[in-house]
């Protein structure tokens, strides 16, 4: 998931492209091209994707999409340079990208609220930012890491020094906290829901809990300033399509599921259905409609990052997303 993205280990599969048709609709090669550059291997935060694919509703809107997995840099440099029409990314990746004046927006929230926290075997006794003190974080090596932990523990009166901070790099979560790690960040949509399929339990502290900045959204549909000015219509079409899908996976999580599987058979099934039935309530939450986004949310953590100096300049918050192409 991003930082399934970023949480946990690179695994980057060769580019792969996944077109859409049905026999009701128009030949693929009357279909207009459209790729989409995915943030981490195929999960169910993709799952609206497969399934807009796999149902048609890209070709009813004259679309053949490839889904594609990533080979280098982040999507928003992808996605900027022209390689790709659409991407996922997350907020913290296209702020600093804003901030470094690269020309990406965000036209979805896949996920209404941030999922993602800290989490640690029960025996551990971390129930809190406080109980970091004199524990061992398992990470990738991020100054977002680093700036999120002393964020916490200063808003809980604890000592940042305290924590021995190990880069376990592409070391998978429950191998590391059998070795050297104590708690690390996670996605509760994909490994929480793991953990309780191995009957490893876990407290986990949830960001969005701890500080109002840190319901960001993540992960996130983005597309290049350029192609906002010069295919308005394309994107139009395509979050029509991509809505849907997310609408019958919400509706439909076993269904989703099995699309997921049928077109990534190499995933869990048993994780991947877990997890379906699990972000079917939270795509979109309670927000009015699927993906929509509040300017408050960029702006709180637009400021948490400049203030944390994870970005040397603050971005416009206005103009790194919009709704404007969502489906009423």
């Amino acid at each position: 998931m991003k930082k399934f993205i970023t949480l946990f280990s690179v695994l980057l599969l060769a580019f792969g492209l996944i077109g859409c048709s049905q026999n009701n609709n128009p030949p693929s090669s009357d279909l207009q091209k459209v790729s989409v550059i995915l943030d981490w291997v195929p999960n169910t935060n993709h799952t609206g994707l497969y399934v807009a694919s796999e149902k048609g509703y890209y070709a009813e809107q004259g679309l053949d999409v490839g889904i594609i997995q990533p080979s280098e840099g982040g999507a928003s440099q992808l996605i900027a340079a022209g390689q790709g029409d659409f991407g996922i990314s997350y907020q913290e990746e296209l702020t600093v990208a804003r901030s470094r004046d690269i020309p990406v927006v965000a036209i979805a929230a896949v996920i209404q609220h941030n999922t993602s926290g800290f989490a640690s075997p029960v025996d551990r006794h971390i129930q809190s930012p406080k109980d970091f003190e004199g524990k061992t974080y398992g990470g990738w090596g991020s100054p977002a890491e680093t700036a999120m932990l002393k964020a916490l523990m200063e808003k809980n009166e604890a000592d940042f020094s305290k924590i021995n901070m190990l880069n376990v790099g592409a070391t998978d979560f429950f191998t590391s906290i059998k070795t050297d790690v104590d708690f690390a960040w996670i996605y509760w949509g994909w490994t929480g829901i793991e953990a309780q399929l191995k009957n490893i339990d876990l407290n986990f502290i949830k960001l969005r809990d701890e500080h109002e900045a840190l319901d960001f959204y993540t992960p996130i549909i983005i597309t290049s300033e350029k192609q906002i000015k010069e295919n308005p219509e394309l994107i139009r079409k395509f979050m029509a399509a991509t809505s849907k899908g997310y609408q019958f996976a919400i509706k439909n999580p076993e269904q989703a599921a099995n699309i997921l599987l049928q077109r990534v058979p190499e995933l869990d099934k048993d994780l991947v259905r877990a997890s379906q039935k699990y972000l079917a309530d939270e795509y979109q939450s309670d927000a009015a409609r699927w993906g929509e986004m509040q300017l408050p949310v960029w702006q709180k953590y637009a400021d948490f990052m400049y203030t944390n100096q994870l970005i040397d300049t603050n971005i416009d918050p206005k103009k790194a997303f919009t709704n404007e192409f969502l489906p009423e």
